[in-house]
């Protein structure tokens, strides 16, 4: 049994007739009565009920009416599904980002115009460091991720596309003698005590920090690390030193916190796309696609 089977006999069906039928289907009227024939000999019984005068549904045309025409939609729903999948419109995609990256526009804007555009993809999203977003890109638990990969090696198989940078902040407090300048030099800061994070967190820029502090001339000295970038923030409200994080984390405001310009050439942060090298998903191609018309707006 084919599906044409199922239209020619939902067609002959609702009209309880054979020659309009055939018009309908733009068939002949003896193809589609043979056609029937061969339906009713598969099934094993009548579904119509025919004379001279008229045509009729049988109690086992009239029920196996109701699956057809359920097994017809079904069919196109399903055709319908793989097309609009084929086309990136249907699926789920899971994406990985770093804790700055809600404080910036681009996530938002990302998600608000893909959202918009594809509302019936889903969306799963993951908050991570950039390393273990590597790592899960490696292992296929997400799909796509937004990384601040300067500072880090990237992993054979993981393609990288920078899509903007974040120049960084020195984060002090407000009682620092430097505290009312708008920009300075880490030369400037050579007898402070640096909080960062710690060195297995999986992001770069405490291997960024080290270099541009050895190119000022001396070697950071740690007094205090964390995992969070909020917690440096309140450890230097507290004064227990100064931190250099990334510009979009000065729109968190405490009190005795002040965010400083870093002058130093090489003093920011790339942000990047990352998803493994192979052959992507068109749901992925169409997240693509919308990250790169945001990128390409951005000043």
């Amino acid at each position: 049994m084919e599906l044409r089977h199922l239209r020619y006999f939902v067609a002959v069906a609702e009209e309880l007739n054979f020659t309009r039928a055939a018009a309908r289907l733009h068939i002949g009227q003896p193809p589609l009565s043979m056609q029937i024939r061969d339906l009713e000999v598969e099934i094993g019984t009548s579904l119509f009920e025919r004379n001279k005068r008229r045509v009729v549904l049988t109690e086992a045309g009239r029920r196996f009416l109701e699956h057809a025409r359920e097994i017809l939609t079904r069919s196109q729903l399903a055709t319908e599904d793989a097309r609009r999948a084929g086309k990136g419109e249907l699926g789920e995609l899971r994406v990985g980002f770093t804790s700055s990256l809600p404080y910036t526009t681009t996530l938002s804007d990302v998600l608000h115009t893909y959202r918009r555009d594809f509302p019936q993809v889903a969306l799963s999203l993951r908050e991570m460091f950039t390393g273990a977003q590597f790592e899960a890109l490696q292992r296929g638990e997400i799909d796509v991720g937004f990384v601040r990969y300067r500072g880090l090696d990237v992993p054979a198989g993981i393609v990288t596309r920078e899509i903007g940078r974040d120049s960084l902040r020195l984060v002090v407090n407000a009682a620092h003698p430097l505290a009312h300048r708008a920009e300075v030099s880490l030369a400037e800061f050579r007898d402070e005590g640096f909080i960062a994070y710690p060195p297995d967190v999986g992001t770069g820029l405490p291997a960024i920090v080290d270099d541009l502090c050895r190119k000022a001339g001396f070697d950071t000295r740690i007094v205090q690390r964390a995992r969070e970038a909020t917690t440096q923030i309140g450890l230097v409200a507290s004064g227990l030193g100064v931190a250099v994080l990334p510009a979009p984390l000065e729109c968190v405001r405490l009190p005795r916190v002040r965010y400083l310009t870093v002058s130093d050439e090489g003093a920011y942060l790339s942000l990047a796309v990352a998803h493994a090298d192979r052959p992507s998903a068109p749901v992925l191609d169409t997240f693509l696609g919308v990250i790169g018309r945001i990128a390409a707006q951005a000043p």
